[in-house]
């Protein structure tokens, strides 16, 4: 992960910042921090997931829109994460229309987010405490390195953990229906 130089921000001069680049910027504890670009695989795995979503939401005839990783979800005061890949109502679709930054004030309701080699703990740690804290229902944590997809689901404050490996069915409380196995998720 690639760092810029001390400065702290609030959100709102997060919500504002621009560099001239193509970087997205997640927003921790008011320290800007890079986000580099993405690995191939990691790429088409967010696609792969991005179109089983869609087609589900489609097919199940929900109100709920699939988005790529370019939507942040505020965390707290000065914290904003941009998760791979969220699930959000069209309520929520309706109030990013006119956002100027498109970060959601409220939770999700699925958070994915694909392990990267450089920083597996920020989504098996620092990730996971946060989505909690923000009263995320349910988290994906896709990761191509142990060819596992951990699935968390907010129970009382917390989450419990269900881990799925090989050709085991991924359960989902928020897509019941979905058929999709880590095999098809890592034969991208």
């Amino acid at each position: 992960m690639i760092q810029t130089a001390k400065k702290f921000y609030t959100f709102e001069e997060y919500l504002s910042y621009h560099d001239d680049t193509d970087y997205k910027y997640e927003l921790v504890n008011g320290e800007l921090i890079a986000m580099p670009p993405a690995s191939g695989l990691h790429a088409l795995i967010m696609l792969f997931l991005f179109k089983q979503f869609d087609r589900e939401i489609e097919r199940v005839s929900l109100d709920w829109v699939v988005m790529p990783g370019n939507l942040g979800v505020r965390i707290a005061e000065n914290k904003s994460r941009i998760p791979d890949l969220v699930i959000i109502s069209e309520n929520q679709r309706q109030a990013i229309r006119s956002m100027s930054s498109a970060v959601l004030e409220s939770a999700p309701l699925l958070a994915v987010e694909i392990v990267s080699a450089g920083n597996p703990q920020d989504d098996y740690r620092y990730k996971r405490s946060e989505y909690a804290v923000r009263e995320v229902p349910e988290y994906w944590i896709v990761d191509p390195i142990k060819s596992k997809v951990s699935v968390l689901r907010l129970v009382d404050g917390f989450y419990d953990l269900t881990e799925f490996t090989g050709n085991k069915k991924i359960e989902s409380q928020t897509f019941p229906e979905l058929a999709l196995t880590v095999e098809q998720v890592f034969a991208v």
